[in-house]
C-alpha cells in the first residue's frame, strides 16, 4: 500500500514565501494565489497542477502512479 503525503509546502517562484498546504485528492489546482506577493501561480508545462510545479511534494494522483487531472 502506497503512503500519500497530502500536505506540500509551496514555494512562490516570485517573492520566495512559502506555505505548507492540504492537497485535494479529488482535483487538479490550477491556480494558487501566493499570500506574500498575490502573484498567481499556473502550472508549469507538463506539470499537471502548481503542487507538482511549486510543490516540495507532487499531487497525490502522482504519488499513487495515476495521471492526474491535467497532465
Amino acid at each position: 500500500m502506497t503512503t500519500v503525503t497530502r500536505h506540500a509546502q509551496i514555494s512562490c517562484p516570485a517573492c520566495g514565501h512559502k506555505k505548507v498546504e492540504l492537497m485535494p485528492t479529488d482535483a487538479c489546482q490550477w491556480f494558487y494565489e501566493c499570500e506574500g506577493c498575490h502573484a498567481v501561480l499556473n502550472p508549469l508545462p507538463g506539470d499537471c497542477c502548481v503542487y507538482c510545479s511549486f510543490g516540495n511534494v507532487k499531487c497525490p494522483p502522482i504519488q499513487m502512479g495515476e495521471a492526474c487531472c491535467g497532465g
